[in-house]
């Protein structure tokens, strides 16, 4: 059998899984489609939150960044790990206790105002938009390669798929779907894993790989690693980073930005009880470990297969002949997220770094190379890594299945995250008070409809890598919402005008400098960072501004609330309930 018809095996049945799931937990009123009726034990929860924030930045294109960005990349893995941690002590059983549907249902109520939850409800439609545009783009990419289709055509099919099981089943549908999309993704993740590490290591513990012998040198894997990309003019491995202080900003935006994302909080909403929302997230923070503590190996190995393939007979011998290259790279291809270019016309692949003038300099003094002459995208290295590795077919099928199930999971909550904040907070606290149950359900069906149609198109158009463009969505969350929030428990003097002018600066803030220094705005045409990265302010990227942007939240909100009347004693007296956290039932009844 072809492996494309292994590939339609493993999507075809995991798709046949999902739509029977939303069949059989379709929503009937609006708590079951915000908030899964409130029933959903905690474990069952955490793993359903685990598949929901494991996007395809985590499943596709995290490792890809550990692959090419070594050590540095590392702060994705602490930012947002570290973010569940705040999660879970600051945020999710206060929420929980409030007993509201969305984060602009607490913003709006806690701050009383509508100009606040207006305020909130952009923030979240931004942020969550943005992080979907990354899930989108994941699809297309795992599509146009296991499906043999292309990426907008892999675009409509993930669409469609959504549209199904998310439009009928609201949260119910989605919190089920998500248990079954997690063992999926975690499944196809760790056994390539397991195999590679075999391959390499002889060690079939991914995680312990990582610091083993390669088989074949006996050298250890991150000593042999560093040395032939050193070799290749990059930068070692496990080289420390020059900017200390862009690092430490990167990994706090992501840290307070997976603390402030919508489609996360409203999970917690639906467990049975206050206790259940901390015990949710140490769940969801065991599954998440599962996956985060292998994908530094997935990323080391990979690297080190790709220079294997390109050099099979090491640095010192003649490059791969393009002619002979092996099918995984003829697959890719097809993609155009791998592309060769032969500079010097002599028919090898030349990979080393290009950007290094010294390195590039002595290479084409000395080898007659004129420029590297193979990319390879970072976003289909975790999908390629069986092919790369020469691993089974089933295991090619298995981790098709897996990143679509990465992808669609996130999408399907960030979706109803923006369906319910139309539906509920615009239009049923905001436009139309009187709507029905009924009415609200429709309309929250229709706004997710929209927003599917919205994000596909964007993700057809995308202004960078999946995992670029979800670090911008967590820049957003973490200088919009995070501060409105801690600042809505644990501060009774935040008024709703500060709140609200807080919220405005730090997005303003993010989103000027986030449109300004990646070109997406103000300087068309320059969408990568490598052209506008010598102007960054202290050297700090746009992807690490979102915590610049939440102080200046902070700052606004204090100054302006200090300038005006305190909240109403009523006001004052619900924050102090809400910070205790005891018993079962929320601050607030529906």
């Amino acid at each position: 059998m072809s492996q494309f018809w292994i590939n339609i095996i493993f999507v075809g049945l995991s798709f046949a899984l999902y739509f029977g799931i939303a069949i059989w937990a379709r929503a009937g009123s609006t708590k079951e489609f915000y908030v899964a009726g409130g029933g959903v034990h905690p474990v069952v929860n955490g793993m359903a939150t685990a598949a929901d924030w494991m996007s395809a930045a985590s499943f596709i294109s995290m490792a890809g960044m550990l692959a090419m960005g070594g050590y540095a990349a590392s702060a994705y893995l602490m930012g947002w790990t570290g973010g569940f941690v705040l999660l879970a002590l600051l945020l999710a059983p206060y929420l929980r206790k409030f007993g509201k549907f969305t984060v602009p249902d607490f913003i709006g109520d806690r701050f009383y105002s509508k100009a606040a939850r207006l305020v909130a409800v952009v923030c979240l439609i931004m942020a969550c938009t943005t992080y979907v545009i990354g899930q989108m783009t994941g699809a297309g990419v795992a599509f146009s390669r296991f499906l043999e289709v292309d990426s907008n055509t892999g675009l409509i099919i993930a669409a469609i798929v959504v549209l199904f099981y998310a439009v009928l089943g609201g949260m119910k549908g989605i919190t089920y779907t998500q248990v079954a999309q997690y063992c999926v993704l975690m499944v196809a993740y760790i056994i390539p894993a397991i195999f590679i590490s075999l391959n390499l290591t002889g060690n079939p513990i991914p995680q312990l790989g990582m610091f083993d012998n390669d088989v074949s040198t006996g050298m250890p894997i991150l000593q042999k690693l560093d040395m032939l990309v050193s070799d290749l003019g990059f930068a070692q491995y496990t080289a420390d980073v020059p900017n200390k202080l862009n690092m430490f900003l990167l990994t706090l935006s992501l840290m307070i930005g997976t603390a402030g994302l919508p489609h996360v909080i409203i999970r917690f909403f639906t467990v049975p009880k206050v206790s259940d929302a901390r015990i949710s997230a140490g769940w969801t923070l065991i599954f998440i470990a599962l996956l985060y503590t292998t994908a530094p190996a997935v990323g080391s190995m990979a690297r080190l297969n790709i220079i294997n393939t390109v050099y099979p007979q090491g640095l010192d011998q003649p490059a791969l002949a393009y002619e002979a290259r092996p099918e995984w790279m003829k697959n890719w291809e097809t993609t155009g997220l791998l592309k060769y270019e032969d500079k010097n016309g002599d028919g090898l692949i030349q990979y080393y770094n290009d950007k290094n003038e010294e390195y590039a300099a002595a290479a084409t003094t000395e080898k007659g190379w004129q420029g590297n002459e193979l990319t390879v995208n970072n976003d289909i290295l975790v999908l390629a890594n069986p092919e790369i590795a020469n691993l089974p077919s089933w295991v090619i099928g298995l981790i098709a299945a897996g990143g679509l199930a990465a992808a669609l999971s996130t999408a399907a909550g960030l979706l109803l995250a923006i369906s319910s904040a139309i539906s509920h907070d615009l239009i049923k606290k905001t436009i139309k008070p009187d709507i029905t149950d009924k009415g609200e359900l429709m309309a929250a069906r229709i706004s997710m409809t929209i927003a599917i149609v919205v994000a596909t198109y964007l993700g057809m158009n995308p202004p960078g890598f999946a995992a670029q463009v979800v670090a911008v969505a967590f820049g957003i969350a973490a200088s919009s919402l995070f501060p409105a929030l801690m600042m809505g428990i644990f501060s009774k003097r935040i008024n709703s005008t500060g709140a609200t002018a807080g919220m405005i600066a730090g997005l303003s803030a993010t989103c000027i400098y986030v449109f300004l220094y990646m070109g997406w705005f103000f300087i068309p045409g320059t969408n990568t960072f490598e052209n506008v990265e010598a102007n960054w302010i202290l050297g700090i990227s746009p992807l690490s501004f979102g915590a610049i942007g939440a102080v200046i939240n902070f700052i606004v909100a204090i100054a302006v609330s200090s300038m005006g009347n305190p909240p109403p004693k009523e006001v004052q007296d619900l924050v102090e309930s809400v910070r205790y956290p005891k018993g079962a039932g929320g601050a607030i009844d529906h």
